[in-house]
């Protein structure tokens, strides 16, 4: 099975979106020749509302989980979709779905955009990195880059101590 387009998926009747790790992209159709000032459109931190004024909501509903609200905003395009951008609170997970109780994506299949590492701050960068290292290197089953940081050291230590034995000492 493929990871879902765009990390995202429909609600038939809805809207359609997809994700990044920072955020979510939700596109809302309208009838043609929509003016922003008829549509109702609230995004709040744990609830989106999306409509038309005076008729019943085309969203109403509580988010899957909190968004930060001052760097959320939604647009009108051509008069027939509106499309909306939540940025997430938590930045390092996916999300199943966009509102409680709509139908949701298998998050195990998501493919995460590789040439994101490079935007990253360095720290953090590293830190994915050694992350990613390590999981490989325990899936071949290998040292990770601590438990070999430890090896070396030992190794030095022993080479700098020939006089003892360390035949029978165990390393954890």
């Amino acid at each position: 099975e493929p990871p879902p387009p765009g990390n995202g998926g429909t609600v038939d009747g809805k809207y359609v979106w997809t994700q990044t790790l920072q955020e979510l992209s939700v596109v809302v159709p309208v009838p043609a020749g929509t003016a922003g000032r008829s549509l109702s459109v609230s995004i709040s931190k744990t609830r989106l509302l999306v409509g038309l004024k005076g008729e019943e909501p085309i969203v109403d509903a509580k988010l899957h989980k909190a968004v930060i609200v001052d760097d959320s905003f939604w647009t009108l395009e051509d008069g027939k979709t509106v499309n909306i951008s939540l940025q997430k609170l938590n930045q390092m997970e996916w999300w199943t779905c966009v509102c409680e109780g709509d139908p949701t994506i298998n998050t195990q299949k998501v493919q995460p955009e590789n040439s994101k590492l490079a935007d990253l701050d360095g720290e953090t960068r590293q830190t994915v990195e050694k992350m990613m290292f390590d999981q490989r290197q325990k899936a071949l089953g290998l040292p990770t880059a601590d438990e070999q940081k430890k090896l070396d050291i030992m190794e030095k230590f022993k080479q700098s101590h020939p006089e003892m034995d360390f035949s029978k000492a165990k390393f954890t």
